[in-house]
């Protein structure tokens, strides 16, 4: 019975170890690097993004495109940032961290231009580990995009209008002194 019970509560995690690697944790080969680039790095096997002392945000990209896709990353950091991971033409961004017009934390909520009420994680805060690595597992499967943190489905969004296949992005928001770590990056393009 308690396996059936976990089955239903952490899909996510099934199957998370046949996600090939997009991040080899030495060099940024398969990205596409800003240039110059003071924003991103491999550290110890981490891809480290943090903004440049004039406080520029930077994207850092796949160099390849995804439709539907499985996408997984362990994410830390400390304090205020805003950053996010963003899929598809145009981009939908599952938001990392404090929105700047919201002045909230809003991990895990969809933006789109906004914050549509219906795809915000709402239960997020409770999930997140402060100071320690966030689980974050993104799926798009046709129009539909859902989000699991540390195990749980978090929140969901859907719309026509981000069904082009694009590269996956990692997110440094300017203005404000920010550093976010990423391991275990991993996507795998799903059959139709």
């Amino acid at each position: 019975m308690l396996a059936a019970v976990l089955a239903i509560a952490v899909p996510a995690a099934r199957g998370a170890d046949e996600l090939p690697s997009i991040f080899n944790g030495r060099d940024l080969s398969g990205w596409k690097v800003p240039d110059p680039n003071p924003f991103w790095k491999a550290v110890d096997g981490v891809l480290v993004g943090e903004n440049n002392p004039e406080l520029k945000g930077s994207m850092l990209f796949t160099e390849a495109d995804y439709g539907d896709v499985v996408f997984e990353t362990e994410a830390r950091w400390t304090g205020e940032i805003d950053s996010g991971v963003m899929m598809r033409k145009p981009a939908v961004q599952v938001q990392i961290g404090v929105s700047r017009s919201l002045k909230r934390d809003m991990t895990c909520s969809f933006y789109v231009g906004k914050y549509p009420e219906e795809a915000q994680a709402k239960e997020a805060g409770r999930l997140l580990k402060p100071d320690g690595w966030n689980r974050i597992r993104i799926e798009a499967r046709g129009t539909t995009f859902t989000v699991w943190l540390n195990g749980e489905k978090v929140s969901q969004f859907s719309d026509p209008k981000y069904a082009a296949p694009g590269p996956i992005g990692l997110q440094i928001h300017g203005g404000l002194k920010m550093k976010i770590e990423f391991r275990n990056v991993r996507a795998k393009p799903l059959a139709p």
